[in-house]
């Protein structure tokens, strides 16, 4: 009877045992749920203009969300916030405009030169002027898609892209003066700006480092060019062997009076590195928009949607980082140079500094 008794109490112990594990498992499970559904708040995705990115919601102590704030991607701004940053752009190059000591870096003639540089869209009512190595092969495409040559930017060759006999893209200067004049006054317009001194490693780089094989005459002509007007030391047979140095290239854009005269030698082959007004004649032509290069990732889907053409459609994907400013491969380029040689180049890129709003490179100059 008694180990009866015992069995059944130690039975009931067992049960209350059980009871109370499940009961601290439910308290478990129901804390992680919470948690994770905090998560699921803090990192829900939200959809501007197609593209998809992290809105973060604040549920965790300010020190804890402070620590993580810079592994977190940047997020879009709204259309409004954008829309706020774009006429802040615009304001700031009509004002730097109208400024008349940096008149003869910002103001140019509408010549031909610069409608060469613009390519129409007639379909969507848009023109968009070429500034290279800022994203343009880009934006070609979805140009050629919008004026229906190929369903998808994917889908477009690399070798298409530049090719302005195939490509189906026209330029502004292929029309009569009272054409070119009502899309000025009623097209959509714009055009893509970046760092100039980024720029001018971007395009000493492509043309003179790689050097694409379709373009040998900046290899063979102009590089050689350079070099023995603007290197110190240099022996005619060495000219090809040792390829053009950044340090010549500085030089060469420095020189404004010796520059001219090489330029009209080189013809179009300049438009990699002459300034954006010299390009796109920003303060003769009133503008729509002004992209950002190291904000393109921001910038392109607002810029679809600003033109109406958000919905026929995308930019091509931009891999992440890939815009941003590069301060330390400014510096590597320039460490070597001399202060009077950065000093004339800034003087001759000091309107886009200034037009656009990228500060000084006061770490270079001073």
């Amino acid at each position: 009877m008694c180990g009866a008794m015992r069995h059944h109490w130690l039975l009931l112990g067992a049960c209350g045992w059980v009871l109370l594990i499940l009961m601290f498992v439910s308290k478990f499970i129901n804390f992680r749920a919470v948690d994770d559904y905090g998560e699921r708040i803090a990192g829900q995705s939200w959809t501007v203009s197609g593209t998809k990115v992290v809105k973060h919601i604040s549920v965790s102590s300010p020190e804890k969300t402070a620590s993580k704030a810079s592994d977190q991607p940047s997020v879009l701004p709204t259309v409004v916030d954008w829309q706020s940053v774009a006429d802040k752009r615009i304001e700031l190059l009509s004002t730097v405009c109208k400024n008349s000591s940096l008149r003869n870096l910002t103001h140019v003639s509408i010549s031909k030169f610069v409608l060469d540089r613009i390519f129409v869209c007639d379909k969507h009512k848009i023109l968009f002027c070429q500034t290279p190595k800022v994203g343009n092969t880009q934006w070609k495409k979805v140009l050629i898609v919008l004026n229906g040559a190929f369903p998808t930017v994917e889908e477009i060759p690399e070798n298409l892209v530049h090719d302005h006999e195939k490509n189906g893209l026209p330029r502004l200067s292929s029309l009569t003066p009272q054409e070119v004049t009502h899309r000025l006054n009623t097209y959509f317009k714009f055009f893509i700006v970046r760092d100039p001194f980024e720029r001018l490693i971007s395009a000493f780089k492509d043309k003179f480092v790689k050097n694409p094989r379709f373009e040998p005459w900046y290899k063979h002509d102009i590089a050689p060019a350079i070099i023995r007007k603007y290197r110190k030391s240099h022996r005619d047979s060495d000219l090809a062997a040792s390829g053009l140095h950044f340090e010549d290239f500085v030089r060469y854009l420095g020189d404004a009076e010796g520059r001219r005269r090489m330029d009209r030698q080189f013809g179009e082959h300049i438009i990699h590195w002459v300034t954006y007004a010299e390009l796109c004649a920003p303060c003769e032509i009133h503008y729509s928009v002004v992209g950002h290069h190291e904000t393109l990732e921001q910038d392109a889907p607002h810029i679809l949607k600003a033109a109406g053409i958000d919905q026929l459609v995308s930019y091509p994907a931009i891999p992440p980082g890939i815009t941003r400013y590069n301060k330390t491969k400014v510096e590597h380029y320039f460490s070597d140079m001399s202060k009077r040689d950065i000093r004339r180049l800034y003087a001759r890129y000091q309107g886009d500094f200034h037009l656009f709003g990228y500060p000084s490179p006061e770490f270079l100059l001073n």
